[in-house]
């Protein structure tokens, strides 16, 4: 809506889509402080940015390929978008019930019972911190990784050396930051430019790597070929291993939901955004993926190279044109370290302001001058040159951060997911009513309402258990290692990591934590 349509509503005594959807988030309790920037397409662009799924699927290619070979590829692939479009979808009914930057800890907090409302939505706000701050790092480690390979594609000769990968970490970190707290105002704009660089982007690649390919592969092998490169009992059990890759190429789609309280009419917008940007980023993904199975070549030569796309790059349109391909991954992964900054410091804020974490005075503040949380986007900062000097030890610990990201996030999918269904089948939600101040159980009342997005019965029941099955086996194989004996350097260890985050968050709970946290605050309004 127009700035000249919200006047002459004003005029007539109506509310604007900000005013309706302020009014919601002052129902739920919260105070509107931040401005609603976001519309519908810019959301749109940063949500497809975060998860950049065909980039993804060059940059952990390996992964699929070698537990589940060309045929296991395009089917783990198809798996985890229909599962995470299930996933989505029961998320959107959840962010159109409650649209906060909290997301699943709040959401938690109003669905589960009285018992363990408190706790467990205190549990799920670490782990949700945890995952955003994982995926800032593991974002830095995989651009800083990404230069180190472009540069030796062109240099034979040049050996990439730990410091300067940390050092490339830092400079692409640092740039996103940058973005984030001193270009607010534009943000919305630079994340629509990078939708279409995005999508722009994908043919730019696509097109002459299907064109110039010298060798394409037979399409019966593609379809039919399963391989079992980590050495697992069966090749059944590889695939299962290898959907990883996939999983981590849709990560990201509830970014749109902390950033609820920027974007205009979000009850509606955000499961919108969800669903729309897993649905093109899936077209776009497969598509990459094929293109790339049919022009992978002598298959030996290829797997030597750190990032395997770059050699494919190479052998389709020669040095200068591999590079200028490759380079365009590179632009798009640091574009979207912007939107991965943004999310993990609202994730932050917002916890904080219900008092879940320590430091929570400072960090629940927003700079009045910008209009952003700029505390924690430094913190958010801090965090990932910190982990970042795991790289100086050695950079596969740092793929660990990476498992990190995927199992702290699927799990609090899962806990706010699983308790959805639960509030279903007991049929104790209330139907939609807009006029309704009792959206939520937060505070003590069990008044439950759906929101304006709902998938109808009994197909609502019916996903939302689907996504729940989907996410139990992807969570049980996001801790494995990706071959078999992998030895103390190739082991998994980010279950170690994600139980330390639980452990910690618990016994911080019970010391200081419980006498604070109250689950979301009912703020003054």
């Amino acid at each position: 809506m127009s700035s000249s349509e919200d006047v002459t509503n004003a005029n007539r005594g109506e509310k604007s889509d900000i005013d309706r959807e302020d009014a919601i988030l002052s129902h739920l309790g919260k105070k509107p402080v931040l401005k609603r920037n976001f519309g519908f397409m810019s959301m749109l662009g940063f949500s497809c940015t975060i998860m950049c799924t065909w980039e993804g699927v060059l940059l952990l290619f390996l992964v699929s390929f070698a537990n589940g070979g060309y045929a296991g590829s395009i089917y783990g692939f198809l798996i985890v978008w229909f599962g995470n479009l299930a996933v989505f979808s029961t998320m959107g009914e959840l962010a159109s019930m409650a649209p906060t930057a909290g997301g699943q800890y709040h959401w938690v907090s109003m669905l589960a019972p009285t018992s363990c409302q408190k706790f467990l939505s205190y549990l799920v706000g670490w782990i949700n911190v945890t995952a955003w701050q994982a995926n800032v790092s593991a974002g830095g480690f995989l651009a800083g990784g990404l230069i180190q390979a472009l540069i030796a594609l062109n240099s034979p000769s040049h050996v990439p050396q730990p410091w300067q990968t940390l050092l490339l970490f830092y400079i692409c970190v640092f740039f996103a930051v940058c973005i984030n707290a001193f270009a607010r105002r534009a943000l919305p704009a630079i994340e629509a430019l990078i939708l279409v660089i995005h999508v722009l982007g994908f043919f730019a690649i696509l097109i002459p790597l299907v064109y110039l390919s010298p060798v394409k592969t037979d399409a019966k092998d593609v379809f039919t070929v399963f391989l079992n490169e980590g050495g697992f009992g069966t090749k059944g059990l590889a695939f299962m291993v290898g959907l990883v890759g996939p999983v981590y190429s849709f990560l990201g789609a509830d970014s749109a939901v902390h950033m609820s309280e920027e974007i205009q009419n979000a009850s509606t917008n955000v499961p919108r955004t969800m669903i729309l940007s897993i649905t093109i980023n899936g077209i776009l993904g497969l598509s990459m993926l094929l293109a790339t199975l049919f022009c992978l070549g002598n298959v030996e030569e290829v797997v030597k190279f750190p990032f395997p796309f770059m050699a494919i790059f190479q052998g389709a349109a020669g040095t200068l044109g591999g590079t200028a391909m490759s380079s365009l991954v590179v632009i798009l992964l640091i574009c979207a370290l912007i939107a991965f900054v943004a999310t993990a410091s609202r994730m932050t804020w917002s916890f904080a302001r219900d008092k879940g974490m320590p430091g929570w005075k400072q960090l629940s503040k927003v700079n009045a001058t910008s209009g952003v949380p700029l505390i924690s986007i430094a913190l958010t900062t801090g965090i990932a040159l910190l982990l970042a000097l795991i790289i100086l030890g050695s950079a596969l610990a740092f793929n660990d951060v990476l498992s990190l990201t995927v199992s702290s996030l699927y799990l609090s999918y899962l806990i706010g997911n699983s308790l959805l269904l639960w509030r279903r089948l007991r049929g104790s939600i209330g139907p939609f009513n807009p006029n309704s101040t009792s959206l939520t159980n937060v505070g003590g009342s069990h008044q439950l309402t759906w929101g304006a997005w709902r998938i109808p019965e009994p197909w609502g029941t019916v996903i939302n258990a689907v996504g729940c099955l989907y996410m139990i086996v992807i969570l049980f194989f996001s801790f494995w290692p990706t071959a078999m004996s992998p030895g103390v350097k190739g082991m998994n260890y980010s279950s170690l990591m994600l139980g330390a985050v639980m452990i910690i968050a618990s016994v911080y709970y019970f010391v200081r934590a419980k006498k604070t946290y109250r689950g979301p605050v009912i703020e003054r309004i």
